[in-house]
């Protein structure tokens, strides 16, 4: 008769190789975690926070962080629409 003993470091490096990889970035894995399996009001308040972040960098650092969001998602927009078009 064999005894398997597992230690809790094999049972974690275990259940962090069956998740997804963006499940395992630091920052974004917590937001896809909770998106894919928390409450339903958390995607409206995390458009809350990046709009908050937003207008607080406007406060701190001016024009610049009002227009270069936009300018850095123009060409996500321009691929959005040539998805789109393609159907």
């Amino acid at each position: 008769m064999t005894v398997r003993i597992e230690t809790r470091v094999a049972r974690t490096s275990r259940r962090q190789i069956r998740q997804p990889l963006i499940r395992r970035i630091p920052v974004i894995g917590g937001i896809a975690r909770e998106l894919a399996e928390g409450d339903g009001d958390y995607p409206f308040y995390l458009m809350l926070a990046l709009v908050t972040g937003w207008a607080s960098a406007v406060l701190v650092w001016g024009l610049p962080a009002l227009y270069l969001p936009a300018l850095a998602l123009a060409p996500v927009v321009m691929l959005t629409l040539l998805a789109i078009t393609r159907g």
